[in-house]
């Protein structure tokens, strides 16, 4: 059997983009094939849907509510739902697989903290950092920012980039010989491709999918029409046909 895991989602309840309550994704999800969702809305520093003004205890509530409301839809039935983070520095994101609600009320000073910092305290808590789409171009963006010290992973195929976008990550990636994930970026509804990490067993746990990574279990996979392709089976997602036109710095 293949069990599909959504890597990259975010709900309307903490994501500014976000388009589509958490409780809304599970059945949605899973007449697409997924075993489970990792919720990973954008954090205080990037598109967040959470209020500034709030008290820190109660921004932390209220940007954990879509995965709750995710996790409370899918009980009863065979689906795992997973918190995680999509944590921005200077338009350079990365996902924080392995940190836990009460790990963002213990580091109540996390938005200060720069990217080694950051990742000094993941790695402590037993997380790992994942550059999310580490090539994408938009017009928000300037540049494109790559931190190989700091980079567990990379982002290999995210759905809503560009396949040359995807393809740059795909190079960047074996260069560093770190592990991989794709995943769907997704916001809403849609028909067009996804993204998913492919496992040959069950994960019960962020715990349990952190070490997964780790151990390179996992097949980063392109979800089409029902059918999950290996990303490195994928001509254009793996072979870039130019060069980035953002400039690229090396921190």
């Amino acid at each position: 059997m293949q069990y599909l895991y959504e890597t990259h989602l975010h709900t309307n309840q903490a994501s500014a983009c976000g388009r589509v309550a958490g409780k809304d994704y599970i059945p949605y999800m899973k007449a697409k094939g997924y075993a489970g969702i990792i919720v990973t809305d954008h954090f205080f520093t990037g598109n967040c849907a959470v209020p500034r003004g709030l008290p820190w205890n109660e921004r932390v509530k209220w940007y954990a509510s879509g995965f709750h409301q995710a996790k409370e839809a899918a009980a009863g039935e065979d689906f795992t739902v997973l918190f995680s983070v999509e944590f921005n520095f200077d338009g350079d994101e990365y996902m924080l697989y392995g940190v836990d609600e009460k790990w963002l009320l213990d580091n109540d000073d996390i938005c200060e903290c720069d990217r080694r910092e950051v990742c000094r305290r993941v790695h402590e808590a037993g997380g790992v950092m994942v550059h999310a789409h580490p090539y994408r171009e938009r017009g928000y963006l300037s540049d494109i920012k790559l931190m190989p010290d700091i980079t567990d992973g990379i982002e290999i195929y995210n759905a809503a980039n560009e396949d040359n976008q995807n393809a740059l990550g795909y190079e960047y990636a074996k260069k560093l010989d770190v592990f991989t994930t794709a995943g769907s970026d997704i916001h809403f509804f849609h028909e067009d491709a996804l993204g998913a990490m492919r496992f040959e067993r069950p994960i019960e746990s962020m715990e349990d999918f952190v070490s997964a990574l780790k151990a390179r279990e996992g097949v980063p996979v392109q979800l089409m029409n029902g059918i999950a392709i290996p990303v490195d089976q994928i001509r254009e997602q793996t072979h870039p046909t130019h060069e980035p036109t953002f400039q690229v710095v090396w921190l």
